[in-house]
């Protein structure tokens, strides 16, 4: 392992038990710094504390692959100009991060580990930067919503479109939304649920998590003919066209969506690669993704699917976590591999790939907020 990444992980467990109090800490230090900030987050903050959180335990993660940390961390650059962001605010966001992981690890943390932070995080500003420098689309697109299709008490399946600017993406990549009508200025990130298309609709699958207010609003509030905010595509979780392996997904709740844009996207140019799909939730009922892939199923005999329940007695299929059952049916080792789905889900999986052998330049993932 790098000596960067070591010292990241090292000191990142001196604080993740306390999180709250390190975002607390951080926001605080941050618009004191720089008041003018605080105009650009939404009144309730405990969203924000969230995307934080996820975009610190992403950095750890990707610190090792340099292509995959460049990549991402440009991206997020083109992502974070919607809230217009100057250099100074990169340098103030610095200094409150380390200020905050110091003042939370305590007499723990030593020069070593901020050093390291230090380093870290000039590589994601400078990246950050670079990414906002190049952009060449809007800070965001205006779309309409189109359709709205509830998929249980808590889910719902959308459909939008860009207004103005065609929305450029891949299969596999995630957005961030925003809902004006009903919460300006709160952003919730999602994964695109279809591969490009001429007529650049975009699909989205929203459960509602605890204390979610954009996936609320999405799911209980949003009607065909209203207005939502996407922000620039981002996330690496794509297909390699030159790779001539097979395929594994993996996948959890609502991490069926970016899997099934991915299929649909093998589904234009594949003739040789057989595509195997897992596909787990609590009950038969919460797999509610199966409908969508029954027509793929019938189009291309290079595809299969096998849901998974945890939780239902009931089910004559596959028992289990998806993340153990999948490994029943390897080995794969000569697969590249996608998994989507909540943390707990993503994490046990990368494990159960780690164990089978698999190499990490073969595992694609994508973890945000609650599948």
């Amino acid at each position: 392992m790098d000596n960067l990444e070591r010292l990241l992980k090292e000191s990142w467990v001196l604080v993740e038990d306390s999180r709250d109090r390190l975002v607390s800490h951080f926001y605080s230090r941050l618009f004191l710094d720089q008041p003018g900030l605080r105009n650009l987050f939404p009144a309730q903050m405990a969203p924000q504390h969230d995307r934080l959180l996820e975009a610190l335990v992403t950095t750890i993660q990707i610190v090792g692959d340099p292509e995959r940390f460049d990549t991402t961390l440009r991206a997020l650059g083109r992502d974070h100009r919607r809230f217009h962001l100057r250099d100074e605010h990169f340098d103030a966001v610095g200094e409150a991060l380390l200020d905050a992981l110091a003042s939370v690890a305590g007499k723990h943390w030593n020069d070593e580990y901020q050093q390291a932070w230090a380093g870290a995080y000039a590589a994601i500003a400078d990246r950050m930067r670079a990414g906002a420098a190049e952009a060449t689309e809007p800070a965001f697109w205006n779309a309409e919503v189109l359709t709205h299709e509830r998929r249980g008490r808590d889910l719902a399946v959308i459909t939008c479109r860009p207004l103005l600017d065609r929305l450029d993406y891949r299969a596999g990549q995630h957005v961030s939304v925003e809902v004006p009508r009903f919460l300006p200025r709160v952003w919730r990130t999602y994964a695109i649920a279809n591969a490009p298309t001429d007529d650049n609709v975009l699909e989205f699958h929203v459960r509602v998590p605890r204390e979610s207010w954009v996936s609320a609003a999405l799911v209980r509030r949003t009607k065909p003919g209203h207005l939502l905010r996407l922000a620039a595509p981002t996330g690496a979780m794509t297909l390699n066209r030159d790779s001539s392996r097979d395929i594994l997904c993996v996948a959890g709740g609502v991490g069926i969506a970016p899997i099934k844009a991915l299929v649909q996207e093998v589904a234009r140019y594949n003739r040789t690669r057989w595509v195997h799909v897992f596909y787990g939730a609590r009950r038969w009922d919460d797999l509610y993704g199966l409908a969508e892939f029954q027509q793929l199923l019938s189009d291309y005999p290079w595809l299969s699917v096998v849901p998974v329940c945890s939780k239902d007695p009931d089910f004559t299929g596959e028992q289990g976590q998806v993340s153990e059952v999948f490994t029943r049916f390897g080995p794969w080792t000569e697969h590249d591999c996608f998994v989507a789905g909540s943390g707990p889900m993503v994490r046990a999986t990368l494990g159960a790939l780690a164990a089978d052998g698999v190499p990490p330049e073969q595992i694609r993932y994508d973890s945000f907020g609650d599948y």
